[in-house]
């Protein structure tokens, strides 16, 4: 029977469940208590069971440990995973995303504040700098969202291992095509409204950007006021937002076996991080962002939570489960495609990272 595993990163340590059916749940934790877990990567390539997490302890700074058993042991690398090289005059602030290579079984990416791309050959237990990125010359304007400056979504391509999409806060989406070498700003068609210029060439506050599953070309971006699809991988977007409550919120969702299906999760504004009319909901659409349905049954009403860019995740499951978790220390999960949520947990910290997956 297929076990499914849930991931839930907080702003005080880690809780595994692991469930047979989707139903019943098994809590396990906390796992580094008191520890900020801002990033979880679940690495099931290869038959492999190995958990990744980027901890920050307020007294020992960040890291990544790794395990190979669901979390029963830890292990960290010695010195740190991430390490930035003396001469860059940085150091590591947090982990804001560990993403296992679509293409290499070795291969697994990072991205961390400051703004930086990382790349580890063994698994992620070590990783060295992306020099072409970090030598952008952009990168000294690139500024810091409420949450810092960071890279906080790393999409390689399935398709085409010299390929990928990062982005950031607040620099906007980049794109590569020759393995990371150089890199290219990709945000026409991406409002900043916050700035003198509505339209730069970068420095968009995009919050968080998923990859369709069928078409590997398109992508889909939350942005800080804005909802948009690009069909180019990047090049040009175009707003999607028409029929949603608010263009506003944090992350977005992509099936990972259905084209054209996402979700996102509906904030009011910037300044009002409570959900449209007091009510927790997904925002579904099977026609890549053509037309939105709410999804909000099972979920509370009225609520002023707020699901952070990294607090939902969808397992890859063929009937895929949605997991969203809550800045209330709730998370919720639907194994009908949102159309209706139970409580998976409660009461634990701010939920800041969930991720979920079938396990071989």
């Amino acid at each position: 029977m297929t076990q499914t595993l849930v991931a839930i990163g907080t702003r005080k340590g880690l809780w595994l469940a692991h469930s047979s059916d989707r139903r019943s749940w098994a809590l396990d934790g906390p796992h580094f208590l008191m520890h900020e877990v801002p990033s979880i990567g679940i690495d099931t390539r290869a038959g492999r069971r190995r958990l990744l997490v980027g901890t920050r302890s307020e007294h020992w700074g960040p890291t990544v440990l790794h395990s190979d058993d669901l979390g029963s042991t830890w292990e960290e690398t010695p010195h740190g995973a991430i390490q930035f090289p003396e001469k860059t005059g940085a150091a590591l602030e947090r982990v804001w995303q560990i993403v296992a290579d679509p293409t290499d079984d070795d291969v697994v990416w990072a991205g961390t504040e400051p703004h930086a791309l990382w790349r580890s050959a063994d698994g992620g237990q070590s990783f060295s700098l992306v020099q072409g990125l970090w030598d952008h010359p952009h990168r000294t304007e690139w500024g810091e969202g409420f949450g810092g400056g960071a890279i906080h979504t790393v999409l390689p391509d399935p398709q085409d291992p010299a390929s990928m999409v990062v982005a950031m806060s607040t620099g906007g989406v980049y794109t590569t095509g020759d393995g990371g070498k150089s890199w290219s700003p990709a945000n026409k068609g991406i409002k900043a409204p916050y700035n003198p210029d509505p339209w730069p060439e970068f420095g968009q506050c995009v919050h968080k950007v998923a990859r369709d599953s069928s078409t590997p070309t398109r992508l889909y971006a939350q942005n800080h006021h804005g909802v948009y699809r690009s069909d180019d991988r990047g090049q040009t977007w175009t707003s999607i937002a028409d029929g949603l409550p608010t263009d506003f919120g944090f992350t977005v969702l992509a099936h990972p076996s259905h084209g054209d299906e996402l979700w996102v999760v509906p904030v009011v504004a910037d300044g009002e991080r409570i959900p449209p009319e007091a009510e927790l909901q997904l925002q579904h659409s099977t026609d890549a962002g053509g037309t939105w349905q709410k999804q909000s049954n099972g979920l509370p009403h009225p609520s002023y939570t707020c699901v952070l860019r990294d607090a939902a995740a969808i397992d890859d499951h063929h009937e895929a489960g949605v997991y969203v978790g809550t800045r209330n220390g709730d998370v919720f999960v639907s194994i009908d495609a949102g159309r209706s949520f139970e409580r998976l947990a409660e009461q634990l910290p701010d939920v800041l990272c969930v991720r979920a997956a079938a396990l071989p």
